[in-house]
C-alpha cells in the first residue's frame, strides 16, 4: 500500500464513480479499477460494492476513509514542511545583539523578516559587551547586530546605521542640565569599564586617548548594561553609549546628554557566509530593505 493507492481510494470513495474519479485523477479507467483491486487484495477486505451505477463502499471502506484522509493530509504537510525548510520559509534564526543592539532599525528588521518569513522562529540572544561575534565565530548565533569597531575578518556584513553618541550622567550630576556636551567638559568624569570585551573596544568608547592628550578617568566595573545603568545613577562611573541606549534604557535616576566631538557608531549586521543558508539570507534581504526604505 502507498500514498498513490490511498488517494485512488478517497477519490472513488467521494465521487463513488470509477470513471469520474479516473477523470480528478489523470488517469484510465482500467488503470484505477485495477489500483483499487488491488489494493483491496493487499488489505484482504471489499471496500466498495460495484453496481451498475457506480460503486459504493462497503462498510470497511466507510470506516477507513477518514483514516485515509488523514494520512494523505499528514503527507502534504510533511511534504510542505520539507518545503518550506529548502526554501528558506521555515525553521529558526538565532539573533545575536547587545544592549540595543540595532536601534530603533531592529523591531522594522524583525516585522520585515516575519513578513517574508512568516513560519520562521526568531530567536533572540543578548549578549554582553562585544561578545555577539564570537557566539557568530563558533555557530551558536546564525547572523549578530555588531558595534564597531569589531574584526569581522571572514564574515559577511551590511551597514544598517550609525548613532550619535551620548554619555548617561546621574540626574544630579553638575553637567546633567547640559544640551551638549564636549570632550573637554567630561575630562574629569570617571567613566564605567568592561573586562568583558576587548581592551581596544573600550578605549574606542572611552574615546583613549582624547584629541587633547588628557587621560581618562576610570571609574567602576560593569559586566552588562544593567550594571553599567547602577554605576552610573550610582555616581561610580558615568558611560558613552549610543543614542538608542537613551531610549531603550530611560530610567529616572539618569540623564543622557550629546556628546559633540565624538565619531559615530557604527552597526552591522553580520553573518558568516560559509554557514548561512536560505533562513540567513532572508533576514539579510529584510535588513536591506529596511536600509533602503523599501520597509
Amino acid at each position: 500500500m502507498d500514498l498513490r493507492e490511498l488517494r485512488y481510494f478517497v477519490a472513488v470513495a467521494e465521487t463513488k464513480h470509477v470513471g469520474r474519479a479516473a477523470e480528478t485523477l489523470f488517469i484510465s479507467q482500467p488503470s484505477l479499477s485495477h489500483a483499487i483491486r488491488q489494493l483491496e487484495r493487499e488489505l484482504g477486505v471489499a471496500l466498495f460494492t460495484r453496481h451498475s451505477r457506480g460503486m459504493e463502499p462497503t462498510d470497511a471502506g466507510r470506516d477507513l476513509l477518514p483514516y485515509a484522509r488523514r494520512t494523505l493530509r499528514a503527507a502534504d504537510q510533511f511534504a510542505e514542511v520539507a518545503r518550506s525548510h529548502a526554501t528558506g520559509d521555515a525553521g529558526r534564526l538565532r539573533l545575536g545583539f547587545q544592549a540595543s543592539g540595532a536601534g530603533t532599525l531592529g523591531p522594522r528588521i524583525r516585522a520585515r523578516f516575519a513578513e517574508l518569513r512568516p513560519g520562521v522562529e526568531l530567536e533572540l540572544k543578548r549578549y554582553n559587551w562585544g561578545s555577539e561575534v564570537p557566539a557568530l565565530r563558533t555557530g551558536e548565533v546564525d547572523a549578530a547586530y555588531v558595534w564597531q569597531p569589531n574584526d569581522l575578518t571572514g564574515l559577511a556584513s551590511l551597514r544598517l546605521a550609525e548613532e550619535q553618541r551620548v554619555i548617561a550622567l546621574p540626574v544630579d550630576h553638575p553637567l546633567a542640565g547640559e544640551p551638549e556636551l564636549t570632550l573637554a567638559q567630561i575630562r574629569d568624569v570617571p567613566l564605567a569599564w568592561t573586562r568583558q570585551a576587548p581592551r581596544e573596544w573600550v578605549r574606542w568608547w572611552a574615546v583613549d586617548p582624547r584629541p587633547d592628550g588628557s587621560e581618562v578617568r576610570w571609574g567602576a566595573e560593569n559586566h552588562n548594561a544593567e550594571e553599567m545603568l547602577e554605576n552610573v545613577a550610582s555616581g561610580q562611573g558615568a558611560s558613552i553609549a549610543p543614542e538608542s541606549m537613551a531610549a531603550f534604557y530611560a530610567r529616572p535616576d539618569i540623564v543622557w546628554v550629546r556628546l559633540a566631538d565624538t565619531e559615530p557608531l557604527r552597526i552591522d549586521l553580520a553573518w558568516d557566509p560559509a554557514t548561512s543558508g536560505p533562513v540567513v539570507d532572508a533576514f539579510v534581504a529584510s535588513a536591506r530593505d529596511v536600509v533602503a526604505g523599501r520597509a
